[in-house]
C-alpha cells in the first residue's frame, strides 16, 4: 500500500503543478530577480538550495500530520477497517478536488493568512545571495496556502505513521519540481501536454476509483466470508487477528476436541481392561498346570 501511496503522491504532484504554477510561479519568479546579479553556476545551486527547503519543509509538515493521525486516529484504528475506510475516503476527496471540486477553498483562504503573516519573516530572505537565504526561503515556501499541498497532508494524516507521512510529502514535492525549474518555453510545453491530454483530471479520476475499491473490496470480502467459522480460517487470517482473540479461539478449539479425546480413551479402555485379564487369567492358568506337574 505505501508504494502506492508513494507513486500517488508523485503523480498527484507532477500533474497538479500546472494548476499551482500561478502563485508559486510569481515566488520564483520573485526568487529569479533577486539573484540578477549572481553568476550562473552560484544561480543554478542556489536554486537547487531553495527547493531543498521546500522538499524539506514539506516532510516536517508530513511528519506533523503522520504524528497527528497516529495521535488522534490510532484510538480508532484497532480491529477494524476504519485505517482502509478513511484512507479510501480521503483518495476520493483529493482525487475529486484534482477534477476541480473547490473543496479546499476554505483552507486555502485560512492558509494565506498564515502566509502573509509570515511576511515580515519572508522579507528577510531577500536577496537569494546566500545559501542559508536559499534554504531559508524554500522552508518558508512550504507553508505557501494551496489546496494540492492539503490534499496531500490528509493522505500523510490517515498514513497512520509519521515517516510515511514525510516520505509521501517529499515525494509529493518532487513532483512538482520539473515545472518549477523548467524553463519558460519547457513550462509552456509542459502545461499544454498535461491540459491537452488532460492528464490532472485523468489522474484525480484514477485516484476516485482507488479510494472506491480501498473502501469496497475488503468491505465485500468480510461481507463474503462473515458467516465462516473460526475453523475455517487460514493460518494468516488468524495471525492478523489481536492476540487474546487468537487465543481464545485456539483454547475454544481445544476445548472442542477434548471430549473427543475422551471418549476416544473411553471407547479403549474396555478393550484394554478385557486384554488384561484375558492375559491374567492365562497366566494363572499356566501356573497351575504346572504345580499340577
Amino acid at each position: 500500500m505505501t508504494t502506492a501511496l508513494l507513486i500517488a503522491a508523485l503523480f498527484m504532484g507532477f500533474f497538479g503543478s500546472p494548476h499551482c504554477l500561478g502563485m508559486c510561479g510569481g515566488l520564483v519568479a520573485a526568487f529569479s530577480l533577486s539573484m540578477k546579479d549572481v553568476s550562473p553556476a552560484k544561480r543554478r545551486a542556489l536554486i537547487a538550495t531553495y527547493h531543498i527547503g521546500r522538499l524539506l519543509s514539506y516532510a516536517s509538515l508530513g511528519l506533523i500530520a503522520g504524528l497527528l493521525g497516529t495521535a488522534v486516529l490510532a484510538p480508532l484504528m484497532v480491529g477494524n477497517n476504519i485505517p482502509r475506510i478513511l484512507l479510501g475516503l480521503v483518495l476520493v476527496f483529493v482525487g475529486m478536488t484534482m477534477l476541480g471540486l473547490p473543496f479546499l477553498t476554505k483552507l486555502e483562504r485560512f492558509g494565506m493568512r498564515f502566509w502573509q503573516a509570515l511576511a515580515p519573516l519572508r522579507k528577510k530572505v531577500f536577496p537569494l545571495t546566500t545559501f542559508p537565504r536559499a534554504l531559508t526561503a524554500g522552508l518558508l515556501w512550504g507553508f505557501l496556502p494551496c489546496g494540492l499541498v492539503y490534499g496531500a497532508l490528509l493522505i500523510a494524516v490517515v498514513g497512520h505513521d509519521p515517516l510515511t507521512g514525510a516520505v509521501l510529502m517529499f515525494v509529493f514535492g518532487l513532483g512538482t519540481v520539473p515545472m518549477l525549474v523548467a524553463t519558460h518555453k519547457t513550462v509552456g510545453w509542459m502545461r499544454n501536454q498535461i491540459g491537452r491530454l488532460r492528464l490532472r483530471q485523468l489522474n484525480g479520476a484514477i485516484m476516485v476509483i482507488s479510494g472506491l475499491a480501498v473502501v469496497v473490496v475488503p468491505l465485500a470480502m468480510t461481507t463474503m466470508h462473515g458467516g465462516h467459522d473460526m475453523s475455517s480460517m487460514s493460518d494468516s487470517q488468524m495471525a492478523d487477528m489481536p492476540m487474546h482473540q487468537g487465543m481464545d479461539a485456539t483454547m475454544d478449539h481445544s476445548n472442542h476436541n477434548m471430549p473427543a479425546a475422551a471418549d476416544a480413551k473411553q471407547d479403549m479402555d474396555p478393550n484394554m481392561d478385557h486384554s488384561m485379564h484375558d492375559m491374567t487369567d492365562g497366566s494363572m492358568t499356566k501356573d497351575h498346570i504346572n504345580n499340577e506337574k
